[in-house]
């Protein structure tokens, strides 16, 4: 017990000693997809007709580029606000998946800092962490605040960039910007897949999907698809996985 003891308060100490800076550092990877990806979402999100202040505001109060892209069309399209806030918070329901991983490294803070670490999280930043902290029991709030802190401000320059540029971009379909998301998410996949070397699960994973979406479309609504996708793939995956 003792040395179990000694063991915790080891890696408490040397979570700590990574400071805010170096978690600003460890961002600088990922800001090349922030910037591109938030530009293409304000001028997705000027093109549908909002002001610039609500841009702002989507990118502050939102901060998920999923949910900005989709708002951004269901506002085009008249879509009540029921339906967008329904659409959205089923779409960003993965992120309690994300902050569920990532809440035993941070068992050591208060309430009130997780609260903080979970409102900040996104795909790309818990790429970053998830990464950072293995082999570690314990995580820094000060290297994930500085982690967080830059992807958040980053989204929200890029954002406003796009929809100021965005006013001399009438078309963004035509220069493919409405699939930068899905873009970007698909070159993740394609670098996790070669990090990890399991390529048998993962192409079985990602091949499940698309069939399953495909099945659910021919009787439910795209949308509902990627949900039902989303869950039976990500089961299927598990499942081969502890079987293995």
């Amino acid at each position: 017990m003792r040395q179990e003891s000694l063991e915790l308060k080891s890696d408490s100490m040397i979570a700590e000693e990574e400071s805010f800076w170096q978690g600003v550092k460890d961002c600088i990877p990922t800001l090349l997809g922030y910037l591109s990806i938030g530009f293409a979402a304000g001028v997705v999100e000027k093109t549908s007709g909002l002001s610039i202040a609500e841009i702002a505001l989507m990118s502050l109060l939102l901060y998920a580029g999923s949910g900005q892209f989709i708002a951004a069309g269901m506002i085009a399209a008249s879509n009540p606000v029921s339906a967008i806030i329904f659409t959205i918070f089923f779409i960003n329901i993965r992120h309690l998946l994300l902050s569920a991983a990532l809440s035993p490294y941070f068992r050591h803070l208060s309430p009130w800092k997780n609260m903080t670490v979970g409102a900040l999280l996104t795909d790309e930043t818990f790429g970053v962490s998830i990464n950072h902290l293995q082999n570690k029991r314990h995580a820094s709030y000060k290297w994930m605040l500085g982690l967080n802190i830059t992807a958040y401000l980053n989204w929200f320059m890029a954002n406003i960039a796009g929809g100021y540029f965005g006013k001399w971009i009438p078309d963004p379909e035509k220069y493919g910007l409405d699939f930068a998301m899905a873009g970007m998410f698909i070159g993740l996949l394609v670098l996790q897949i070669l990090s990890q070397k399991k390529y048998f699960v993962d192409i079985l994973v990602a091949v499940s999907a698309v069939i399953i979406v495909i099945v659910v479309s021919f009787f439910a609504s795209g949308s509902t698809g990627v949900m039902t996708a989303v869950i039976l793939a990500t089961t299927i995956g598990m499942v081969i996985e502890r079987w293995k």
